[in-house]
């Protein structure tokens, strides 16, 4: 065994796909691309994500009470990295990436089209916000593309490298 430097530990948890959030402020809907969510619980589907107060849709999520995570596959990884890269404050992510907006029906943020899955949340939880960031997500209504036939996630490792979704094994398990 060697050390690792505790900057690095996060590439070897990394909680699961990137995924993109969007939200809706004061009529302006925005979208930041997001790592740092984990499930934590499976009925009512609770998620929890942490959203840097930095970020132009921390103010609309604390606001609003609600979001949209939608899930790309690989092939929109270009994009979902450039969305991560800029500013909502400054663009127009939608326009800009030719993202589609399409119509929530339990949130005011749009589902985006071109993802192959869209999680409607409210916040349920807010109490760990100020000290970590940390939202507690209620999903209200979930989405897929039946288009979009076996798509393969993009997760994050840290220093611009991220892994795609591969091979599947299956093994006896009591989850559901």
């Amino acid at each position: 065994m060697k050390d690792l430097h505790l900057s690095k530990v996060y590439q070897l948890l990394e909680p699961g796909p990137v995924v993109l959030l969007t939200t809706a402020h004061k009529g302006r809907a925005n979208v930041m691309t997001m790592s740092w969510h984990m499930m934590v619980e499976f009925e009512p589907p609770l998620v929890a994500c942490v959203v840097s107060d930095a970020n132009h849709s921390f103010k609309a999520l604390r606001a609003t009470k609600e979001c949209v995570i939608a899930i790309p596959a690989v092939e929109l990884a270009t994009k979902v990295v450039s969305i991560g890269n800029c500013t909502g404050r400054e663009v127009d992510k939608f326009e800009r990436f030719s993202l589609t907006p399409a119509p929530a029906e339990r949130v005011a943020p749009p589902l985006i089209a071109e993802c192959f899955a869209n999680l409607e949340c409210k916040v349920v939880d807010t109490r760990l916000v100020s000290k970590f960031n940390l939202f507690v997500l209620e999903v209200v209504k979930a989405w897929t593309d039946p288009a979009q036939r076996h798509p393969k996630t993009i997760h994050h490792r840290g220093n611009g490298k991220f892994a795609v979704d591969g091979e599947f094994i299956k093994l006896k398990s009591k989850m559901p």
